[in-house]
């Protein structure tokens, strides 16, 4: 039997909880031996709950307990979930999370102290929810050079796009209706500001690198300027705006990665997911590109990644689980000598003065669009572009970049 403990008992760790009694026959005939969920740490209680006499509140009961082999950690932050990771870790036990601010924060070092003591620290469900995508990166691509990795990573901006596409509604309307269902949380600016996105094409990032690529240094761009109007033009161009989080490998030991709105087309693959769902775009140097999609969040998802990593660990006791990620620095660089097209959207009025910064742009006309005026740059560097911007001044609307 293997013991298991799950540090946090909200959406994530009911639903880890859940999973492990549901698919109990499957999961252990996959482990090898028996799961037992021990301990459930929390501090609250949960009367009347079919695990309430699993509940404890003192992670040093859990930490100091020699028969627990792994934890769950589902607690989320950067504070306690640190401080119990390492001491979990230190004292050689195996943990799984699906905290992403702390893998990207704190990853290569968590990393490091499991292999010290013999233990793993797994984050399938740090990225992308229950979509398969650390693991085949760690495992199923290791004969690839890994070149770039593109991805819709937060469902909730996804869903707000799509909502705003499908009924040209605007984004304030949009993001209210999706906090009151439940798909947007009442402070929504990590999800809304690209902060979310930026934190999991971080880890994806280091994976690709085998070096650690700081998510606090990733240029991040959010979805707040995204209105109904540019949906109009995106369609009357056979396009779609979608947030993409983007990195792309230069050389061995440098990244140009991002996160922002792109405007793309319509038969790119990307282009066509939707909702709360969330897809990741691999690029090998010789297997090309490959796609993995499904749900990027959510109870039993996430949760299902989560015991994937459990199992996983259970087939490993006592052997370390390989995870290329130092803790030396990728450089990152800098977006201003990026080149890009653009959509910019100005107002009618300054169409000349539009066309003249951007000279050799191709126009977009739309019909009963009499307020304003758009276009698609040539490709310029983004230091030139902000520069022609920024000379337009208040009559710039809108600008996206084109992928």
């Amino acid at each position: 039997m293997v013991n298991v403990a799950v540090l946090g008992y909200g959406t994530v760790g009911s639903g880890v909880v859940e999973v492990i009694g549901k698919n109990k026959d499957m999961v252990n005939k996959k482990s090898g031996q028996e799961l037992n969920v021990k301990y459930i740490l929390d501090l609250r209680d949960f009367p009347g709950d079919p695990y309430a006499d699993k509940v404890v509140h003192d992670f040093e009961q859990i930490v100091n307990d020699d028969e627990v082999a792994i934890i769950c950690e589902t607690m989320g932050g950067v504070g306690a979930a640190y401080r119990f990771t390492k001491a979990a870790l230190e004292r050689g036990k195996s943990v799984c999370t699906s905290n992403k601010e702390l893998v990207a924060k704190h990853g290569p070092e968590l990393l490091q102290i499991a292999h010290a003591n013999n233990c793993n620290y797994l984050f399938e469900a740090s990225v992308g929810g229950g979509i398969p995508i650390i693991r085949p990166l760690n495992y199923s691509l290791t004969a690839e050079r890994i070149e770039a990795i593109t991805g819709i990573l937060n469902g909730t901006t996804n869903y707000i796009l799509t909502k705003m596409e499908r009924e040209g509604a605007d984004f304030a309307d949009v993001l209210k209706e999706a906090q009151e269902k439940g798909y947007a949380e009442r402070n929504p600016e990590a999800d809304v500001e690209g902060h979310d996105a930026c934190r999991k094409i971080a880890i994806l990032s280091s994976l690709m690198m085998g070096m650690n690529v700081d998510s606090e240094k990733i240029y991040t761009e959010g979805i707040t300027r995204v209105s109904a109007d540019d949906f109009v033009y995106a369609r009357a161009a056979g396009k779609t705006i979608k947030l993409l989080a983007k990195s792309t490998a230069l050389g061995e030991d440098q990244v140009m990665a991002m996160v922002a709105p792109f405007m793309l087309d319509r038969d790119n693959p990307l282009a066509m997911v939707n909702d709360v769902f969330n897809a990741v775009l691999v690029t090998g140097n010789m297997l090309g590109d490959s796609m993995y999609y499904g749900r990027g969040a959510g109870k039993l998802p996430t949760a299902s990644a989560v015991v994937s990593d459990v199992v996983d660990c259970a087939r490993h006791l006592g052997k370390i689980i390989m995870c290329f990620w130092e803790e030396k620095d990728a450089g990152i660089a800098d977006i201003s000598e990026q080149e890009s097209r653009y959509f910019v959207r100005v107002k009618a009025s300054a169409r000349e003065a539009a066309e003249a910064a951007f000279a050799g742009c191709e126009t977009l006309d739309v019909p009963g669009r009499e307020a304003d005026f758009a276009l698609f740059t040539k490709p310029v560097k983004e230091k030139d572009f902000a520069a022609k911007c920024e000379a337009l001044g208040s009559d710039v609307e809108s600008r996206i970049r084109l992928y």
